[in-house]
């Protein structure tokens, strides 16, 4: 399995426990088995931080991408396999999709994917060059600061968000989700009927990012988060 994988099926484990009321456990699992591993709290601040936007300038950009990657190598050899064992069995069951596919690659060594490598390399370089967000007054979720490095793509998301909007998402989150269970397909099935009517009339560009989006859509499985994403989706449509 891929760090990057892996951190995103955590991080779903995190924010799920936060509505179902298993926080305290989750987090305890979290601190034992990330954060008091030094390596594998390393790699996981490492996608953080390559995940991110610095304002780096070009002429930096690219040692600090090796930097990283050098740093990667010489943690990764330094965890116990049995450590890693552990992070798998407690997330076995999680499905979820890789958030940090394009670091996973770039911390890839398998010879054929040196294409991919290189791609996602660009991508994650154009990422680190745009201006840090500037800092404004944002709606937190109630987490320790311990788990910063856990609920990063929950507050990133958050931060895309307007003020109404960030306080609907933290409702929605501690609302009771059997209901939502309930009328997830036909959320997902009226998702994906708004984006086929919108093929009608399209450019090849334009059909090619719509195609792309259907089959992320088809494959989300149920969670609170992607049923508001999915909500907010159809509403836009």
């Amino acid at each position: 399995m891929k760090f990057g994988i892996l951190k995103s099926k955590i991080e779903k484990v995190l924010l799920e426990s936060y509505s179902n009321n298993t926080f305290k456990n989750e987090l305890k699992n979290f601190k034992t088995n990330v954060l008091d591993k030094k390596n594998i709290a390393k790699i996981f601040y490492l996608y953080d931080e390559l995940n991110s936007k610095k304002g780096l300038n070009e002429s930096y950009v690219n040692d600090y991408i090796h930097e990283c990657i050098t740093i990667y190598e010489n943690s990764l050899n330094k965890i116990k396999s049995s450590d890693l064992q552990i992070l798998k069995n407690w997330v076995n069951k999680v499905e979820t999709t890789n958030e940090y596919e394009n670091i996973d690659n770039l911390f890839s060594n398998d010879v054929l994917t040196i294409e991919s490598r290189i791609k996602s390399k660009k991508i994650i370089a154009e990422s680190l060059k745009r201006p840090r967000p500037i800092e404004k007054e944002i709606v937190k979720l109630p987490m320790s600061t311990m788990i910063s490095v856990a609920n990063k793509t929950i507050q990133n998301y958050m931060e895309s968000l307007n003020e109404s909007e960030k306080k609907e998402l933290i409702k929605f989150l501690n609302s009771d989700d059997s209901e939502l269970k309930n009328n997830f397909d036909s959320l997902k099935e009226g998702v994906l009927n708004k984006l086929e009517n919108l093929k009608e009339g399209s450019d090849s560009e334009t059909m090619n990012r719509i195609n792309e989006t259907i089959n992320k859509v088809s494959a989300e499985k149920y969670d609170k988060l992607t049923y508001f994403k999915l909500k907010g989706l159809k509403e836009n449509l």
